[in-house]
């Protein structure tokens, strides 16, 4: 592993900002009101403050086993056939995130850009896309994400600037709104949307210095917590949280209502939309890639290659599974706060774990010592 070590700090920082940055920008402020009204920020930033526990967490796990990704030690830790069956639900999880994420896709650009193409065929195109990608090795995974971020940033922090010029700060008060339960359940679906960050524990092994994986963690965390505010405060501050509340991609009609000084471009949406198209595709490469990455590590395969197309009809399969776009939502927001157990409570569980063994082992040799 140690001649692989290529992928620096500001690598593995792009990597999270591109692959948390992604379907969720979309109805993320409609997640956000539905959970805390005007406190929609407040919510947001719990959500992220959530997130990034469990990113420091899983980073810490990575530090302390280095070489190893948590399909490995995972097993070292609880036991060969535990850690089996935990990597078997970790690797089913992220098949289902990559099947949600492809036909999300697909539902914005027919909705919104080729009405009369078929649902399945862009579900399928973005997919082979993907299978394609994910066929490389890690080191142009690290290029691909670094390429892209630039891309997806910039017209992002653009839109919400020029947005505000339409403000009204009245929309953001008061700023707790709803319930302590209305505002829990949208702080854990917010947090659900950064679960992307789960792909750090892939990365760790490869990094020049896993000691400054935190480092990368903070600053990944940071960015696209950052935007993710942005977009929600400008959101709620133009459209206000009644008018959000019937809108079902708020973050696109932001996009629509913003033009350039001067009229250059009176409409945003289409540029929008073309980099909502890139952010969505390196979220699916990273899910997609952590999907075959896992199972080639769990059946201790020499090459992940053969497995990009083998687990492609079930990734569409569970994708088309959705009747219609409003089951879709409730399916994305279900199985992310289930899917915090797995990214979150999981990982906890493990450095626990490690922690408590570690500690025996001090003890161990001290007395032996003595």
């Amino acid at each position: 592993m140690e001649n692989h070590r290529e992928i620096t700090t500001v690598q593995a920082a792009t990597i999270l900002i591109s692959t948390i940055i992604g379907v969720g920008v979309l109805p993320l402020p409609l997640f956000a009101v539905r959970g805390g009204g005007s406190g929609a920020p407040l919510v947001t930033l719990a959500g992220i403050i959530l997130a990034a526990i469990g990113l420091f967490i899983i980073t810490i796990l990575g530090t302390r086993h280095p070489q190893k990704t948590i399909i490995t030690y995972g097993e070292d830790i609880v036991g060969k056939w535990i850690g089996k069956m935990c990597s078997m639900i970790v690797i089913f999880f992220f098949v289902i995130l990559s099947a949600l994420a492809a036909r999300e896709f697909g539902e914005v650009v027919v909705s919104a850009v080729l009405r009369e193409t078929p649902l399945e065929v862009t579900v399928f195109v973005m997919l082979l896309i993907a299978c394609l990608s994910v066929r490389y090795n890690i080191n142009t995974f690290a290029y691909i994400h670094n390429f892209y971020v630039p891309a997806i940033l910039g017209p992002v922090l653009i839109i919400v600037a020029f947005s505000l010029k339409n403000a009204n700060p009245l929309y953001l008060r008061p700023l707790i709104e709803n319930d302590f339960y209305s505002m829990a359940k949208g702080m854990l679906t917010i947090a659900a949307l950064f679960q992307g960050s789960f792909i750090v524990t892939m990365i760790i092994p490869f990094m020049k210095n896993p000691k400054k994986a935190i480092k990368a963690s903070f600053w990944g965390i940071f960015i696209s917590g950052g935007v993710y505010l942005l977009i929600v405060i400008a959101t709620i501050a133009v459209f206000g949280t009644e008018e959000i509340k019937q809108i079902f991609w708020p973050t696109l009609e932001l996009a629509r209502t913003t033009a350039l000084p001067g009229n250059i471009l009176q409409r945003l949406d289409v540029i929008f939309l073309a980099v909502w198209v890139t952010a969505v595709f390196t979220t699916l490469f990273s899910s997609y890639y952590f999907t075959i990455y896992s199972i080639k590590q769990m059946a201790k395969l020499k090459d992940h290659r053969m497995l990009s197309f083998f687990m492609m009809p079930f990734v569409f399969f569970l994708a088309m599974l959705p009747q219609n776009i409003l089951q879709l939502y409730d399916v994305i927001q279900i199985a992310g706060r289930a899917g915090l157990l797995i990214t979150i409570l999981y990982p906890a569980m493990l450095l626990a774990m490690d922690l408590f063994r570690s500690r025996r082992r001090r003890e161990k040799s001290d007395v032996q010592e003595s």
